[in-house]
C-alpha cells in the first residue's frame, strides 16, 4: 500500500476505528496489538480512544510479524475464545466474527479459507492456544504457525451464509482494492 493501511480514510473514519466499531457490536473486549510506540507509522492512541474501553497492547519489538501480535492479543485477552483479524479488513462483519467464535467447541482455532486460502487473521482463536504460537513463532508465515493447532477449517460455501458476498475477507493491500472495498461500503 505503500502507508499505513490501518489509518486510512474509511468515511469519516479509520479503516481501524471502523473495524474496531464493528467488532464493538459483538465483543466486549476489544484489543487492538500496535508496533512500539517509537516506531508505529501513524499514531494510534487518537484513533483508540474515539471508541470507549480498547485496550491497546505495544509489541515488544518493531516488524516482529502477525504471529508474535496475535500471541501478545491472546496474552491479554480475558475470554477464553477470541477472534483475532488484521487491520486491512475494513469490511469485517460482526455476525461473522461472533459465529466463528461459536464454532470453536472442541477446537484450539477456528479459521475461514478463502480463494483456496487459509484466512489465520480473521479467525477464532483459544486463548490458551497462545503457548503453540509462542513456540513456533520463529516460523515467520502465520498460514504455517497456525497447522500446529487443532483447527476447524470453514470452508467457503460454509462462509457464505453468514457473508453472502466474502467482504469480510478483502484486504486492502494495494491502492485498487481500498477503492473497491470504499465503492462496496458507498463512501
Amino acid at each position: 500500500m505503500g502507508r499505513a493501511k490501518a489509518a486510512l480514510p474509511f468515511g469519516a473514519t479509520t479503516i481501524l476505528e471502523r473495524i474496531v466499531t464493528e467488532l464493538r457490536r459483538r465483543f466486549d473486549e476489544i484489543i487492538v496489538v500496535a508496533a512500539p510506540a517509537d516506531a508505529e507509522p501513524f499514531p494510534v492512541d487518537p484513533i483508540i480512544r474515539r471508541v470507549p474501553g480498547v485496550i491497546l497492547v505495544r509489541d515488544e519489538d518493531s516488524y516482529a510479524g502477525p504471529a508474535a501480535a496475535l500471541v501478545r492479543g491472546l496474552a491479554a485477552a480475558t475470554h477464553e475464545v477470541v477472534f483475532a483479524c488484521s487491520c486491512d479488513l475494513p469490511l469485517i462483519s460482526a455476525e461473522l466474527a461472533h459465529a466463528l467464535c461459536g464454532m470453536i467447541e472442541g477446537y484450539d482455532a477456528v479459521i475461514p479459507e478463502v480463494g483456496a486460502r487459509l484466512q489465520p487473521l480473521c479467525a477464532a482463536y483459544r486463548r490458551a492456544s497462545r503457548d503453540v504460537l509462542a513456540a513456533a513463532a520463529t516460523e515467520r508465515r502465520l498460514t504455517a504457525i497456525v497447522t500446529r493447532l487443532n483447527l476447524r477449517i470453514v470452508a467457503e460455501a460454509d462462509l457464505l451464509p453468514l457473508d453472502p458476498d466474502l467482504h469480510s475477507f478483502l484486504n486492502v493491500n494495494t491502492p485498487e482494492s481500498y477503492t473497491h472495498a470504499l465503492r462496496l461500503a458507498g463512501l
